[in-house]
């Protein structure tokens, strides 16, 4: 994957979701300057999960969590259930 692709859409972090691994397999979460976002390379669109956060970075995926921190604070997004999760 070519992460200039993502660099488009002004992504400051992102990760690739490993097919096999939970949801989102193949496609590429990241975070924007207020926003949550998720980048499908066989179809080429891109989809918003969270908006208004407070500068999200440093994201991650374990399954069918996403996990990013927003001002020092760590959240938890969950794919199978579209929403934030309690840590």
């Amino acid at each position: 994957m070519d992460f200039t692709q993502i660099e488009q859409f002004g992504a400051t972090s992102w990760c690739e979701g490993i097919v096999g691994d939970g949801c989102g397999g193949g496609r590429i979460f990241f975070t924007c300057k207020d926003s949550l976002n998720v980048y499908d390379p066989i179809t080429k669109k891109m989809m918003t999960l969270l908006q208004n956060l407070q500068e999200p970075q440093g994201i991650s995926k374990k399954g069918c969590h996403l996990l990013f921190t927003c001002k020092q604070i760590k959240m938890i997004f969950d794919l199978s259930k579209m929403s934030l999760i309690e840590d």
